[in-house]
């Protein structure tokens, strides 16, 4: 299983797949993909090593959850490898050129991504992708 519902477990996932870059072992292509998002983000490598991997990011106190973050990364590689929903990989292509990187665009994409997903969770019904793509777009230009 890739992903669990459990916090905990994916949360050690992100530990031992950094603690396997750090080291230099062998990992699989998830493990991979989690290294390279958490090695973008030093400022959070601190949390993904720490013993205390359950500790509560709240934004009352100011923080971003690292692992919230890192994880729509991870969601919006999917979205763009897979071209879901349809027309996504052209955005970030276009995103990527103006911004010249790849990881701002994704950060750019995020704020839509989370924004989406809020919604969804907040009115306890799936994600509109239609309206997703579409602030996606105005994001594009």
């Amino acid at each position: 299983m890739i992903f669990s519902n459990d916090r905990g477990e994916l949360r050690r996932m992100y530990r031992s797949a950094w603690q396997k870059r750090v080291d230099g072992t062998p990992m699989s292509p998830l493990e991979t993909q989690i290294a390279d998002i958490v090695e973008l983000h030093p400022e959070y490598q601190e949390a993904v090593s720490s013993e205390d991997i359950d500790h509560d990011f709240t934004p009352e106190q100011g923080q971003t959850n690292p692992f919230l973050h890192m994880g729509l990364h991870l969601g919006l590689r999917e979205q763009v490898a897979t071209d879901r929903p349809a027309g996504i990989a052209a955005v970030f292509r276009t995103l990527c050129e103006r911004a010249g990187d790849a990881h701002d665009a994704e950060h750019r994409m995020i704020d839509c991504l989370a924004e989406t997903l809020w919604e969804a969770q907040s009115f306890n019904r799936p994600p509109d992708e239609r309206q997703y793509l579409e602030r996606l777009r105005r994001l594009a230009g």
